[in-house]
């Protein structure tokens, strides 16, 4: 038996001690074997697994411009906010002043790709990755994926050969509560650091970081400074990139959150083949089971993922999948909501083959699906819209399945709103990026280029009709 294997063995002896103690005396010989029995065995630590793991994970330093307006006297005037939605006249053009951010990143391949948090580059002009040994070098972006808070680089050899330590990835599936784990990072700045705890619970929703709520949860202290840091097992493999900590204080309070290895597996992979992540898609529209909806289909516990809507001619619409169908299954595991659901899905390749498992009524239905990319049915036509319109500064384009889910959209067709310049007048107006246009002046909106030119021609009154995460929303400008 390894070292490490024997300071497990004999740290679960302890826990279980701890418990029974209290009840059971005297100990019984077989607790009594499993006590460290020299002075060796209480020397055993992590050392072996951090002088692994440790050389594999970097300082990520992201510089950014950002504008700084001089203060005025009308800064603060609602009069000139309101009315010309620009600095107010006399007020100095904004200075440039550049700042800077720290977080950790993991590198993953010996040529050098390194995964960070897209949070710690996000918008960054220049990146350098720092390596343990205090190497400086130059990194540029392979790819950055929003939706997962996930980042790839590279870091610039400039012509250079040079082979680069690295962690290999783990099984996050194979993941279990109580599992023993490390954190390696970079908190607060102050170098290189180690945190050890165990897995505190898996499959955690309702973080709010990313698009896919999908989480290992982890006591291993956690603090500003070790996003993009890697969560490892007693293997010294990467089973998570630790990403965001629940705290009042801004410190750890035990409460940390990692995206799982499967995951950031699947978006190193992606960035080899572009700068967007194409993931698996399966034309349908998902919501939880509550308590009533688990009554009423029968149900012992209010668990699956109920399908409400179907794409025509999508993988379920083909696979004769129908509105009301309980998806409850999928590669033999079993799904408690969609937020597992999209996870799932977004951890598998395009060209894969996956076995899904329906209940309808009382009957179990098993099929197998190619996983698909979603089609691009329109043209994108994206524009930003200018004139005098309450539209102008807004851009739009055509939304297909494949934009929404760039986007993390739930609607898949229609004129939706991609952005909008901070100061204009659709900003003004309080239109958002993914406000789905619905109709103009009473009229069907049917393309963002119909859209454009109705905009420009509707005269002094503009009455718009919109839906904004789900809800419809109607209101008139002018007039």
């Amino acid at each position: 038996m390894s070292l490490l294997h024997r300071l497990i063995s004999s740290i679960s002896a302890f826990a279980v001690l701890a418990v029974i103690h209290l009840s059971v005396s005297p100990l019984t010989p077989a607790f009594a074997q499993s006590v460290p029995q020299n002075r060796e065995q209480m020397r055993l630590s992590f050392s072996p697994i951090v002088k692994r793991a440790a050389p594999a994970v970097v300082n990520v330093y992201a510089t950014r411009m950002i504008s700084q307006r001089p203060r005025s006297p009308f800064g603060n005037d609602p009069f000139f906010r309101r009315f010309f939605g620009e600095p107010a006249p006399g007020s100095r053009a904004p200075r440039q002043r550049e700042t800077s951010s720290l977080g950790s990143g993991v590198i993953v391949d010996p040529s050098g790709i390194v995964v960070t948090n897209n949070h710690v580059i996000k918008d960054a002009s220049t990146i350098k990755v720092v390596l343990a040994d205090k190497r400086e070098f130059e990194a540029e972006i392979m790819l950055k994926d929003e939706r997962t808070d996930l980042a790839i680089l590279r870091i610039d050899l400039d012509g250079r050969r040079e082979i680069f330590p690295y962690l290999e990835f783990a099984d996050s599936d194979a993941v279990e509560v109580g599992d023993l784990v490390l954190a390696i990072g970079n908190p607060f700045g102050v170098g290189q650091t180690v945190t050890s705890g165990i897995v505190s619970a898996l499959a955690r929703t309702r973080v709010g970081v990313t698009d896919y709520q999908f989480f290992i949860q982890t006591d291993a202290a956690i603090n500003p400074g070790n996003s993009g840091g890697a969560l490892v097992d007693v293997e010294g493999d990467l089973v998570g990139i630790n990403t965001a900590i629940f705290s009042r204080s801004g410190g750890s309070n035990g409460i940390g959150f990692a995206i799982p290895s499967n995951m950031v597996n699947v978006v190193v992979a992606a960035s080899d083949m572009g700068d967007i992540v194409k993931r698996p898609w399966l034309g349908a529209t998902f919501q939880p089971v509550s308590s009533d909806i688990a009554d009423s289909l029968g149900l012992d516990l209010p668990r699956g993922a109920l399908v409400t809507g179907i794409f025509d001619d999508g993988p379920f619409d083909k696979a004769g999948i129908r509105v009301g169908d309980l998806l409850v299954r999928m590669e033999g595991n079993r799904l408690s909501d969609p937020d597992e659901l999209g996870y799932r899905l977004a951890t598998r390749r395009l060209g894969d083959e996956v076995s899904f498992v329906v209940r309808r009524g009382n009957k179990r239905i098993r099929f197998n699906l190619i996983m698909e990319a979603p089609p691009e049915t329109v043209p994108r036509d994206e524009q930003l819209l200018k004139g005098r319109t309450p539209l102008t500064g807004a851009t739009i384009a055509n939304l297909s399945p494949a934009l929404a889910q760039e986007i993390g959209s739930f609607k898949n067709s229609g004129v939706i709103v991609l952005s909008v310049e901070p100061g204009s007048p659709a900003a003004r107006y309080r239109f958002r990026s993914g406000d789905l246009i619905l109709e103009l002046n009473g009229r069907e909106v049917k393309s963002a280029d119909q859209l454009a030119r109705r905009a420009r021609r509707a005269g002094s009154v503009w009455r718009f009709k919109l839906d904004r995460d789900g809800r419809v929303i109607r209101f008139s400008v002018g007039g």
